[in-house]
């Protein structure tokens, strides 16, 4: 572990690595949907090494195929931590209030701690907006994910009059592609017309600006942002927070939330593949943040 981290954890008011071994016999770590697993996995396995490095135990990393996979593991105490985005926090929340805590939260590099669903389609269909995009098809990601489909599917219908969420009325098709790496790769490879992902809206559309699935789909080599064009951006969303399950120690809830909390102080490598590109690191957040987002998951889904 490298030293900077091994202070910041020192300087907690955490037991020792024993007492916390005698605790739990391993951690779990779910990693949301956005790219395929072995990537997301790739990206998590620094934090994974500091994680059993600070508690001591043995450290499993899960990707499930789709977010609800994250969700339902939280649920049901087969995962103990992850970074949800907050549509996936508000499904969390609504099936068990209790089930988990959110703790942290990715801060931008310009402070804030927002991002935005961006619709985008290929320079070489001629769409430049939602106007040109009628009659086509048009791609959201996960049904759990916020920028993925419940912020555009509230905020695209008002747009214009005549915009609906329903295949064959506005667009010809709207279809499910299970993720933003899907997505990204369904609209770049022309299966579909356009499309929905996230990204935080700071820095160059050519980098895929600064974080988010775009950001790592570059990063991938994947897609080469000047084939794309943006044709649509959302109001700024809160990002998702870092939950523990509730029924952890307490010792190890705070020896976790010091360890991500100091990631980016200590391995700013490490802290750019877990948040998903450039970041100032995470800072504390509450429930409070997503009451809006909990109450138009219920409104449009319902759970």
């Amino acid at each position: 572990m490298k030293k900077t981290l091994a202070l910041a954890l020192a300087a907690t008011t955490i037991l020792s690595t024993g007492a916390i071994a005698q605790d739990i016999t391993e951690f779990r770590i779910g990693i949301l949907g956005g790219e395929n697993a072995q990537d997301r996995m790739n990206s998590y396995q620094c934090l994974a090494d500091y994680t059993t490095e600070a508690l001591g135990v043995e450290t499993k990393l899960f990707a499930p195929a789709d977010y609800n996979g994250v969700i339902q593991g939280l649920l049901g105490g087969t995962i103990d931590m992850a970074w949800l985005g907050a549509s996936a926090y508000a499904a969390t929340y609504l099936q068990d209030p209790e089930a988990v805590e959110p703790v942290l939260i990715k801060v931008n590099v310009d402070g804030s701690i927002g991002y935005h669903s961006i619709g985008f389609a290929r320079v070489d269909s001629g769409i430049t907006s939602l106007d040109d995009m009628e009659g086509k098809v048009f791609g959201f990601g996960d049904p759990n994910s916020t920028s993925g489909y419940l912020i555009p599917s509230i905020e695209i219908p008002q747009y214009k009059d005549g915009i609906t969420m329903d295949s064959g009325e506005y667009f010809a098709e709207v279809t499910f592609t299970g993720g933003h790496e899907q997505t990204i790769v369904a609209v770049s490879n022309g299966d579909i017309d356009g499309g929905v992902t996230w990204a935080d809206g700071q820095g160059n559309w050519e980098d895929g600006y600064n974080s988010g699935a775009l950001r790592k789909a570059v990063d991938a080599g994947l897609v080469d942002m000047n084939d794309m064009v943006q044709i649509w951006q959302s109001a700024v969303i809160p990002e998702g927070p870092i939950v523990l399950r509730r029924a952890l120690p307490a010792d190890v809830k705070e020896t976790m939330t010091a360890l991500v909390d100091g990631l980016f102080e200590a391995d700013p490598d490490c802290a750019y593949g877990v948040a998903a590109g450039d970041t100032l690191g995470f800072q504390p957040v509450t429930h409070e943040t997503y009451i809006s987002i909990v109450e138009a998951r219920k409104s449009k889904i319902g759970g």
